[in-house]
């Protein structure tokens, strides 16, 4: 992280505000696609950013190293995604739908709830895993310092997941 980051994020850590809603504002899309994965809404992606800036405001004096702000603030971000989901305990699914002819899109979007469907049977710790990698493209080691979970775990996570995907996936 460079230098300027570094003392915008002490001077945050210090009570500016405006400061904080800057940094914040800079990772914007990336908090935005981290909760829309979760949410699978915009309205509800949104909601849980909102939760998440509270909550970093609240704690922002609380962060140890200035380096793991970013890393910091979107652990805070999934934590209040899974808040949100349990609070509505709902079924969710993709809504991505990429361009090209209407047809392969029906067929394509057909394909996502299919996916969705079988994913929704797993575990919900095999779930994100795979939802991060595969939806977000995320690095292991993101994906570890954002779940607070070892490298291992989450290689051994994505693997067994992958695994009761095929099975579930395979047995229809």
């Amino acid at each position: 992280m460079e230098n300027e980051s570094i003392q915008l994020i002490k001077r945050a850590k210090m009570g500016d505000r405006e400061v904080l809603i800057e940094l914040m504002m800079n990772q914007k899309q990336d908090y935005y696609r981290l909760a829309y994965v979760f949410m699978k809404n915009q309205e509800d992606a949104l909601d849980a950013m909102e939760d998440m800036i509270l909550k970093v405001y609240e704690n922002i004096q609380r962060l140890n190293d200035e380096t793991a702000f970013y890393s910091w603030t979107k652990t805070i971000l999934v934590n209040c995604c899974k808040n949100n989901l349990r609070r509505k305990n709902r079924v969710i699914l993709i809504r991505n739908m990429p361009e090209g002819s209407h047809d392969d899109v029906f067929k394509v979007k057909d394909e996502q709830i299919d996916i969705e469907k079988h994913l929704m049977k797993l575990n919900q710790k095999y779930q994100e895993v795979l939802r991060l990698r595969y939806y977000l493209d995320m690095d292991y080691e993101t994906m570890s310092a954002i779940l607070k979970i070892p490298l291992g775990t989450v290689k051994s996570r994505i693997h067994t997941g992958l695994q009761k995907l095929k099975q579930t996936m395979g047995s229809e």
